[in-house]
This record gives structure tokens, sequence and C-alpha cells, in this order.
């Protein structure tokens, strides 16, 4: 079985219930499997290094995670049209896994959460796409022929999967984000499927 790595940063379990439904995806293409892990959080002033395994969730990611992998999904909560600090202080870690080519040729995809319809969930995804295109990843998105992608009144973008949670959480994920969820995790699976002569 080939893997895709699901790897993302979740802090009100949002992005972990998206990251869930991309690896249902994923895992509907014959020959594929997910891999589920996350980031632990950073601190301006940190006191002790974070447990090696959290106390619930997917394990924290290993660099080796990146090299296994035969494709990568990743998810962050928006912060600022950006993503979160964890993820971001990982991807600045992977100099080595860069200057190997450890994820070049590699398919790509990327997801997020946002309390509100405008606070940033495009520039988000286009955002955690950047890291990826320097590591030289295929970027996969999802297209129009998905028709959830025209229907949808709250997350879902061409960019990647995405919901809108509302300011306190209030909002489940809506069944167009969650067929638009497992359409990113199943076009990423297809991909790798394809390049690896599946």
């Amino acid at each position: 079985m080939s893997e895709v790595l699901v790897l993302y940063y979740s802090r009100n379990g949002k992005v972990a219930q998206l990251a869930r439904l991309i690896a249902r995806g994923i895992e509907e293409v014959p020959g594929m499997q997910a891999r589920l892990r996350s980031v632990p959080p950073v601190a301006p002033l940190t006191e002790s290094a974070a447990p090696p395994v959290p106390d619930e969730g997917a394990p924290y990611v290993e660099k080796q995670d990146l090299r296994e992998c035969a494709g990568l999904v990743m998810g962050s909560p928006t912060r600022f049209g950006n993503m979160a600090a964890p993820l971001k202080h990982f991807l600045d870690s992977t100099g080595a896994e860069w200057a190997s080519g450890a994820l070049v040729g590699k398919p790509a995809g990327v997801f997020t959460s946002t309390s509100t319809m405008h606070g940033g969930q495009e520039s988000t995804l286009l955002s955690m796409m950047l890291p990826l295109i320097h590591h030289g990843m295929l970027i996969v998105g999802i297209p129009f022929t998905e028709a959830a992608l025209n229907r949808t009144q709250s997350g879902g973008s061409p960019y990647g999967a995405s919901h809108v949670a509302g300011i306190n959480g209030e909002n489940p994920i809506s069944e167009d984000e969650r067929t638009l969820a497992r359409a990113l995790g199943r076009r990423v699976a297809e991909t790798c499927a394809r390049l690896g002569g599946q």
C-alpha cells in the first residue's frame, strides 16, 4: 500500500475533522492508505518540550513521514490569512528534506478552516502551497467538475478543501464541505497512484 501523509495542525478540532474526511477520500482509492500526523503547538516562551506523543489525536509528524509518503495533504486553521505558526515552524525545519529532494515530484493538496466566510481561506490555502512548490511538489486542487464546488454556501475552493466554523466553532461541517474534503483526498491519492504506475 502507498501512503499519503495527511499533515495538519488543529486548535479547536475542525481541521482535524477535515483531515479525517480527507483520509477517507484517500482510502477510497485502491492501493492507497492515509497516514494522519499532526504538529505540536509552539509558544513564544518554551519552558519544556512537547511530549513526543500527544495526549489525543494523530501522532506528531517525523521527518521520516515526509520521506516515506507518496503524497501529502496539509491543513491548518487560518491565522490572519496565513497558516498557523505550528505548521510553519515545522515546515521551516525541513531544509534537509528540501536539499535532498525528499518531496520532489510528489502530489500535494491543502485544506483549512476559518471562523468566518471571509476569514482568509483562499489566501491561507495559497500560502500553504508556497513551501510545497519550493519542495518541488505537484499541487492538486479541486476542479469545478466536482458539483459540490458549484453549490457550496460555505467552505470549498478550487485551491483546496475548507470549512467555515463560525465565530465560536458552532457550525458543523456541511455536506458540501464533507464531499469536497473527500474529493481532495481522492484526487491526491489518484494522482499518486497514476504517478506510481498503479
